[in-house]
């Protein structure tokens, strides 16, 4: 009964928040799995992305080329070793409160996410950052790195005044930052972006308004949304009812085949798939057992049938091959590929420590309740598993747990069925954020393989200056990887959305970085 009443309160708020425009605006709704961080120092998963992206500015915007071109700063110099970037601001650009953006700004922001240490805080490097003028921040790294530049396209940047204005200082979490803020930016926005927070009350939706004080505004495209709502639901009935009633104009990633492929059907609504940096895991926690041994490991990827979890994607779909996916720079197809081989299977199960027991120790795997075609994954796992007598139970899990539970080796699943996104067209970021320790402890690593070696490898790549060698070195960790068999490698997403066709949205043309799909000032919405 409590189950129930909690989730009439969700779908009540879901179906008040496509109301709140005024008549003649324009509307842009889009449903989104929850929970979604708007603080900076916080978001890092697919809905964040997206709602940080429009309310905050970064340095430097990625084209669909994945290069960076300027955005708030408008030109950067870097020294000949590789060790000095100073960044030269443009001026004018407000903040949503009518302050102006100023270099101090950049310096807090950065400083204030490697204070936190969560959220993007393991892309950013803890670099000294100085203020030079009002109009020019200067970073000082301790070493050379050829990838700084497409790290700071995660560095929001920040209002310091308004922040420091918002501190809890009854905390002591941050010394003399109480707070830092955190509190207030659960709910609210400090930032320059081209859309700004006007009501989040954490559950149900995220309402933004558009705001024509935005530095770039005259590249808002003609029809741009008044207000983009983000929705709190993926649950495909009420997806469908909202598109039905005209009260959603895009849907979330996270829809099943067969429900895009119902609503493909209807007039007036198409389905989109396009690239991505994203591919599916299951993550394995190696630090229980039977995963703690890499034959019980091996044994499971051999067992897998990947030809049958492809088939059950959206056409167009590919196998992995290896931790990183085909399309980012980097990646190696020399390695070892699992498919479905059973005889290999039992061959890795018998060298397993747990292998004259292995009924005594059932996998729990864990899929993201929000995201219903991932049960599908594990069910066939469970099948495919019951081949060589391992045990498998299967669990829905919402997102919020998935994240919580991650947090500690304690409470992480054997298996957990995760999208990642790579932060940047290039192996090594992929890398680095599923496998190094910095990572550990969030939803995007459940392998806990907290290895000093393999973070100092993966760390030194990322800095290797000549491109092939870095390449090379990209190659060996991931041969590395896939030998140790850390998770299942499943395929390589295709981003797929339903939406109504009088909006104009082309996410094919936009960057493959997270987030940058769904960019509001770039859609137009004609009805």
């Amino acid at each position: 009964m409590r189950k129930l009443l909690v989730l009439t309160l969700l779908l009540l708020l879901v179906f008040s928040a496509v109301a709140f425009a005024q008549d003649g605006e324009r509307q842009l709704r889009i449903t989104f799995s929850w929970p979604t961080a708007i603080d900076p120092a916080a978001g890092d998963d697919f809905s964040s992305s997206h709602a940080l992206i429009n309310l905050y500015d970064t340095l430097g915007y990625p084209d669909k080329n994945n290069e960076v071109q300027p955005w708030l700063a408008e030109s950067w110099e870097i020294s000949d070793d590789n060790l000095t970037f100073t960044f030269n601001l443009r001026q004018g650009v407000m903040f949503h409160d009518g302050t102006e953006l100023l270099a101090s700004d950049v310096v807090y922001s950065i400083n204030r996410l490697n204070d936190i240490g969560e959220g993007f805080a393991y892309l950013v490097p803890d670099a000294a950052a100085a203020a030079l003028d009002d109009y020019t921040v200067q970073f000082t790294l301790d070493q050379p790195d050829p990838l700084f530049v497409p790290r700071l396209l995660r560095l929001y940047i920040l209002n310091e005044d308004l922040v420091r204005a918002n501190y809890d200082m009854e905390s002591t979490l941050y010394g003399e930052h109480g707070d830092y803020g955190r509190n207030w930016l659960l709910t609210n926005s400090a930032g320059s972006g081209p859309y700004m927070v006007i009501d989040y009350p954490l559950v149900g939706y995220l309402e933004m308004a558009r705001w024509d004080g935005w530095w770039n505004a005259e590249n808002f495209v003609e029809n741009v949304a008044d207000v983009v709502t983000y929705v709190d639901t993926t649950e495909a009935a009420t997806v469908r009812s909202l598109m039905l009633n005209d009260e959603l104009e895009i849907t979330d990633n996270w829809q099943t085949i067969e429900a895009l492929q119902s609503l493909d059907a209807i007039d007036g609504i198409d389905v989109k798939a396009f690239r991505s940096l994203t591919a599916f895991y299951f993550m394995m926690n190696t630090r229980l057992a039977p995963l703690d041994d890499v034959h019980c490991r091996r044994a499971l990827a051999w067992a897998y049938d990947y030809d049958q979890v492809v088939a059950l994607e959206w056409p167009g779909t590919v196998s992995m091959i290896g931790p990183v996916p085909r399309n980012i720079d980097g990646h190696t197809s020399d390695l070892t590929i699992y498919s479905r081989d059973l005889d290999k299977a039992r061959e890795e199960l018998a060298q397993c420590q747990y292998a004259d027991n292995i009924a005594d120790y059932p996998i729990d795997v864990h899929w993201i309740s929000q995201v219903p075609a991932e049960e599908q994954f594990a069910l066939l796992f469970q099948a495919n598993m019951a081949d060589i007598g391992v045990p498998v139970n299967v669990l829905s899990t919402p997102w919020g747990t998935v994240v919580e539970n991650a947090s500690t080796q304690e409470t992480s699943p054997h298996i957990v069925t995760i999208y990642t996104a790579s932060d940047w067209p290039e192996a090594g970021f992929m890398l680095q954020q599923r496998y190094h320790s910095s990572t550990a402890n969030t939803w995007q690593q459940n392998e806990w393989l907290l290895d000093e070696d393999l973070d100092a490898r993966i760390e030194n790549s990322l800095l290797i200056m000549d491109q092939e060698e870095r390449y090379a070195e990209y190659a060996s960790l991931q041969r590395e990887i896939a030998d140790q068999a850390y998770s299942l490698f499943l395929y390589d997403q295709r981003n797929k959305h339903a939406f109504k066709t009088f909006v104009d949205w082309h996410p094919e043309e936009n960057s493959g970085v997270m987030g940058y799909q769904i960019f509001a000032p770039f859609i137009g919405v004609d009805s």
